[in-house]
C-alpha cells in the first residue's frame, strides 16, 4: 500500500464535502488497523513534518486536563495549503487501566474539512497514536541511527513496544534485540512475540545496562517519572528514541545524558514544556540553544543528521501534525476502499 500525497488527501476531502456534505465516516480501531501498514504511517508522518517545516501547517499548543488516576490531553493541527484538513484528538491516559482490562491510552480523532468545517470522519485514536508515534521514531532513526546498527533494546513492553520494533525494522536491519520491563513476564512475552513476528532474536533481560550498552538503537517507552537512562548506560554512537515523557511529570533520560547527546525534538516549543528536554533545562544541564534541530529540519535537509560516534537522542512528545497527517491518510484509504460506517449528525 502506498500512502497518499498531501494533495490527494486534500482533493479527496474537498470532493467528499461537495458530493455529500452531511455524511461522516466512523472508523473503528480494526478499520484503521486494516487500512495502513507501518510504512504507510512513516510516509504520512514524514509528509506531515515536511509540510510543517514549509509553513503550510498550523499546530497550536496541546491542552491537558487532570483527572483522578490519569488525565486527558487534546491536540489539534491543520495541514495543507489552500484546501486544508483539520484534526482534533482527545486522548485519555490512565496508567492503571491495564489492571482494569482497559487500554492505558484511548480516545478519538475528529477530522474536518478546513475549508467549510464539514466533519469528515471520527476515528479511533488508539491505533493511530501508537503507529504515528512509532513512525516518528523510525523517521528520526533514518537520520540519526547508524546505518550498521544491529541491536535494538526496547525499555517498556506496553502497547507501544511492538509498533516501535515493527517501524524500526523498516529502516534498519537488526540481528538481535532486548526487552526490558519492570514486569518480567511481560518482557518475556514481548520478546517471544517479536521474535516470531519479526524474525529477529529478542531476549528479555533484567539487566538494563547490559542491554543498552550492547545496542545501537534504544527506545524508552515507559510511564517513568524518574529518569533511568544515564551516560554510563549508553555506548558511543547510540541512537535513543525517548518516547514515554509525553507530559511534564514524566521523565526517562537523565539530564547529564541529554547534555552529552545531539538532541533532536519533534516540536521545540512542546518539548520545552514537557519531555526530557524540559527536565534537562530545568536541571540546568541544557538550554534551548543546545537543541540541534527539530525533526522537520532533518526531513527538509536544512540541518544534518548524526555525526560520527556521538550519541543522538530524539525527544518524542507526540505532535498533532502526526495525528492530522496520519488521520488524513487513513481517511483517504477508507474512501477508496469503502471502509467504515457512514452516518449523518443531522
Amino acid at each position: 500500500m502506498t500512502a497518499p500525497s498531501d494533495e490527494s488527501i486534500f482533493e479527496m476531502a474537498a470532493g467528499t464535502a461537495r458530493t455529500d456534505a452531511r455524511r461522516t465516516i466512523l472508523l473503528s480501531r480494526r478499520d484503521v488497523a486494516d487500512l495502513m501498514a507501518p510504512a504507510d504511517y512513516l510516509a504520512a508522518v514524514e509528509s506531515g513534518f515536511r509540510t510543517l517545516h514549509s509553513g503550510h501547517a498550523e499546530m497550536p499548543p496541546p491542552m491537558h486536563i487532570h483527572a483522578t488516576g490519569g488525565g486527558f490531553h487534546g491536540k489539534g493541527a491543520a495541514i495543507g495549503d489552500g484546501q486544508r484538513l483539520v484534526a482534533l484528538k482527545l486522548n485519555g491516559n490512565f496508567p492503571g487501566n491495564p489492571a482494569r482490562g482497559l487500554p492505558t491510552i484511548q480516545g478519538v480523532i475528529l477530522l474536518c474539512d478546513g475549508g467549510n468545517g464539514t466533519v469528515l470522519a471520527l476515528l479511533d485514536s488508539i491505533e493511530i497514536t501508537i503507529r504515528r508515534t512509532a513512525a516518528a521514531t523510525a523517521l528520526a532513526a533514518r537520520h540519526l541511527a547508524k546505518a550498521d546498527a544491529k541491536t535494538l533494546t526496547l525499555i517498556g513492553c506496553g502497547a507501544q513496544a511492538r509498533a516501535q520494533a515493527e517501524a524500526l525494522c523498516d529502516v534498519r536491519r537488526f540481528e538481535r534485540g532486548f526487552t526490558v520491563d519492570l514486569d518480567r513476564e511481560r518482557a518475556v512475552a514481548t520478546a517471544a512475540d517479536l521474535s516470531r513476528a519479526l524474525g529477529v532474536r529478542f531476549e528479555a533481560t533484567a539487566s538494563l545496562r547490559e542491554a543498552t550498552r550492547a545496542s545501537g538503537v534504544i527506545v524508552t517507552c515507559t510511564t517513568a517519572k524518574v529518569p533511568f537512562l544515564g551516560p554510563d548506560d549508553v555506548a558511543p554512537g547510540t541512537f535513543i528514541a525517548a518516547v514515554g515523557a509525553d507530559n511534564p511529570e514524566k521523565s526517562e533520560i537523565a539530564p547529564a545524558l541529554m547534555a552529552r547527546a545531539r538532541v533532536v525534538v519533534d516540536s521545540l516549543d512542546q518539548c520545552l514544556a514537557m519531555g526530557d528536554l524540559h527536565h534537562a533545562i530545568a536541571a540546568g544541564a541544557m538550554t534551548r540553544g543546545d537543541v540541534h534541530a527539530e525533526l522537520g529540519d532533518l526531513v527538509a535537509g536544512t540541518r544534518p543528521g548524526r555525526s560520527g560516534d556521538e550519541i543522538a537522542i530524539f525527544d518524542s512528545t507526540g505532535t498533532a501534525i502526526q495525528d492530522v497527517a496520519s488521520a488524513g491518510a487513513v481517511y483517504k484509504r477508507a474512501l477508496t476502499n469503502g471502509c467504515g460506517t457512514r452516518f449523518s449528525f443531522a
